[in-house]
């Protein structure tokens, strides 16, 4: 235990918290020996993105400035960029290069240490991809997470999220699985509704991973004009415990509750992948995710290495100029604190639309159609460092995803749950939280330490242990972490619209399908890709 940061002197200054939530008070005080733990914020530059927020500086004469040409640049080293990159690597295309705002590429699949054990900043696990994800398929059976035998795919056991892979603190004690126990008959019966109307949004409708290789028609419009709470309302879901649960997956996957996400993203989080299951269904086991202690980490890491060569990191782009034939940009290198040219043929976007209408000026209508519907959800990530594992209460043991009932933080994973070391012992647990718009700035300005003592306000609800085993505490701000669904955004023709853009300049972000997961991410990158290709290809042969 540190010298003067013990349980009682934290349970003292959380205890006017009611330790429920985020909506405790943004200013409360830490405990005066807090200043002691070490920690602190890590991850993204608030200091490097805000460069946009002022006015350009004056531009150097073009002949003073060091000239980068390249037949292709890309603007984003998240997972789409690195798609991108990857896929035109693979297309034979050699002449190109990949631009990041940040000294490791990865976007918010990055990943951390701590006392040598390895921990997600961000996105920290991915579904087994279905039928519609073939680039993901790929990827992964390139990097040898799966194999084919006998017409059937075989996933290395090693990556596959071991059991007891997640449950609920409901009632006291700690339950199998996140979806609360029903406590009635007419609970069960809600459950079993809900499980129809998911069923037959698949079989009626039609839903995929990645949604745009889904029929998109007049009934999806439909779904996406309404919020997803008021679609429940209609159909009689009321039932606290599943409305509960149903937010939860929108906070988790969107950001946002059901009341701000569309009825179309609502169903979708279930539809395009496992269905929903309650428990006594037929097909009630969970569906097996991939994760690893650093998360999705794993993947971006992989993915960069063979790039290494093609990717600048520390690169803030701060204005693109297309003329006839280039595309210039001024570019700020943080390294070396001096402003430099690069120029292109084609550029690749792989930037959030708020980013890239920022770069580019006026001048892209659908930009500005699609940016006057969207909004990002802020989220904080806070990796707590332990000396030793939690103890035990009631009920299923530790799991790899654990969460609270009625919290409106989405609890923690246990990054060492993947280990295979016979004896438990110090771990890293990663906590997450998905914010309100509205705290935004708050999260940007406000010291780590309060943020960390309303984090362990709302685990040490049901961990009271958890002051005197911490050691460590690493935080992660996320200011736009991901795009929000919000009712009429998946419809959009503007956001279609910027998939097709005819041109040097492309758009390639998740941004565009209106919200942000792996899947949409790569097979936008891996499409952006092929589409330069041919582009190239053309120009080529114009030229002959």
């Amino acid at each position: 235990m540190h010298e003067a940061w013990d349980r009682r002197s934290f349970l003292r200054a959380a205890a006017g918290t009611g330790a429920a939530s985020f909506g405790l008070a943004a200013c409360l005080a830490p405990p005066a020996d807090l200043s002691r733990l070490p920690g602190g914020w890590l991850g993204a530059s608030a200091e490097r993105g805000h460069r946009l927020r002022s006015p350009l500086p004056a531009a150097q004469s073009a002949p003073a400035l060091p000239l980068e040409r390249r037949q292709v640049l890309i603007v984003g080293g998240g997972i789409a960029g690195l798609a991108c990159a990857r896929g035109l690597s693979q297309a034979g295309l050699d002449d190109f290069a990949l631009l990041e705002l940040e000294d490791q590429v990865g976007g918010n699949s990055r990943g951390h240490r701590m006392g040598g054990m390895a921990c997600p900043m961000g996105a920290h696990y991915l579904p087994l991809p279905g039928p519609q994800s073939r680039e993901v398929h790929q990827l992964l059976e390139e990097l040898g997470l799966v194999r084919q035998e006998l017409g059937r795919a075989v996933w290395d056991e090693r990556y596959l999220c071991h059991s007891p892979q997640e449950r609920l603190f409901f009632e006291g004690q700690w339950h199998e699985g996140l979806l609360p126990p029903a406590p009635h008959a007419a609970a069960q019966a809600q459950q079993r509704r809900f499980e129809q109307a998911v069923d037959r949004a698949q079989r009626e409708l039609g839903f995929a991973m990645p949604s745009h290789r889904a029929p998109w028609t007049a009934a999806h419009a439909a779904l996406d004009g309404q919020s997803f709470a008021s679609w429940l309302d209609a159909q009689g879901l009321n039932e606290p415990t599943l409305r509960w649960y149903l937010d939860y997956c929108c906070r988790d996957d969107y950001g946002a509750p059901s009341q701000e996400v569309s009825a179309w993203a609502g169903i979708h989080y279930f539809a395009s992948r496992h269905g929903f299951h309650p428990p006594g269904a037929e097909s009630a086991e969970r569906e097996p995710v991939l994760t690893w202690p650093q998360g999705n980490a794993f993947l971006s890491e992989a993915m960069a290495a063979p790039l290494r060569d093609r990717i600048h990191a520390g690169r803030t782009v701060l204005h693109i100029e297309a003329g006839k034939h280039d595309i210039t940009l001024r570019v700020w290198n943080e390294a070396r604190q001096r402003e430099e040219r690069w120029q292109c043929q084609q550029l690749v976007l792989a930037t959030p639309l708020f980013i890239a209408q920022r770069l580019l000026g006026p001048g892209f209508a659908a930009l500005d159609e699609a940016l006057a519907q969207q909004a990002h959800a802020p989220w904080l990530v806070a990796n707590l460092q332990l000396k030793q594992p939690l103890l035990q209460r009631l009920g299923a043991p530790p799991s790899w995803d654990n969460v609270i009932y009625g919290s409106q933080a989405l609890g923690y994973v246990d990054a060492m749950h993947q280990s295979l070391h016979p004896v438990s012992g110090p771990t890293v647990l990663s906590a997450y939280w998905a914010l309100p718009q509205s705290r935004r700035e708050e999260l940007l300005r406000a010291d780590w330490r309060p943020w960390l003592t309303q984090v362990l306000a709302e685990l040490s609800a049901v961990h009271p242990d958890l002051p005197a085993q911490l050691e460590r505490a690493d935080l992660v701000r996320w200011g736009h972490a991901m795009s929000i669904p919000r009712p009429g955004l998946r419809g959009s023709p503007a956001l279609r619209a910027l998939r097709h853009v005819p041109g040097r300049i492309h758009f390639a972000h998740s941004d565009l399908a209106a919200y942000s997961v792996f899947e949409e991410a790569y097979t936008l990158g891996c499409e952006t890709a092929a589409t330069v290709a041919k582009f190239t290809t053309n120009i080529q042969k114009q030229s002959t």
